[in-house]
């Protein structure tokens, strides 16, 4: 593996993984800062999730380093950007730093999903229980653009944007191989899937 400092944005619910895209909205100045100093040297944020909440919340093991593709500077020194995840990694220890948002010392996981593939019944599989998902929860989905997905987008994509918690994320980030990926993804749709009776959103119970 290869040690490198990173710079992260820590943000509940929100991952990326290699070769995927995740728009953002920066407003809160710490990251305005980040985003200044990202595109005045390589363009690279690292996203992880944070535990819990407040000013410096301890920050989970695994993150996945992204490169701003596109950024739109607003005149109120806000910015729209467009990340595109690089390569996954593993947090060593936090460095004590004089930045406004926080830096890491990580090494980058030595890794090439995009070539993984699923058998023919992981495959059936996902596609069947994430139209069921979609039906519960009222997507409008376009199929057949999805099934003409490769499996690694697929997976990948699904597992970024589904609406399940922080910690089911995680666990998707952490997953090493795209069959076991996809399993939990299988996994995570039938038990977030289910209504609680009064709302129509996802639930727990």
């Amino acid at each position: 593996m290869t040690t490198r400092r990173i710079s992260v944005f820590p943000l509940t619910g929100a991952i990326i993984f290699p070769s995927m895209q995740l728009p953002l909205h920066i407003f809160e100045p710490r990251y305005r800062d980040l985003v200044s100093d990202s595109l005045a040297r390589d363009r690279n944020i690292g996203m992880i999730q944070p535990k819990g909440q407040g000013n410096q919340p301890p920050l989970f093991n695994v993150g996945c380093l992204a490169r701003i593709q596109d950024v739109e500077a607003l005149e109120d020194g806000r910015y729209n950007i467009i990340l595109e995840g690089m390569q996954r990694f593993s947090v060593v220890n936090e460095l004590n730093v004089t930045t406004s948002f926080r830096q890491v010392e990580a090494e980058l996981w030595d890794e090439d999903e995009a070539n993984d593939t699923l058998s023919l019944a992981e495959r059936a599989s996902i596609e069947i229980e994430s139209r069921r998902f979609a039906d519960a929860q009222g997507y409008s989905i376009d199929w057949t653009a999805v099934s003409q997905l490769d499996d690694y987008s697929l997976v990948n994509a699904i597992a970024q944007i589904a609406p399940f918690d922080f910690a089911a994320k995680q666990a998707l980030l952490e997953a090493r191989g795209l069959s076991d990926r996809a399993d939990t993804i299988v996994q995570l749709m039938q038990f977030f899937g289910r209504h609680d009776g009064s709302e129509d959103r996802v639930t727990l119970q």
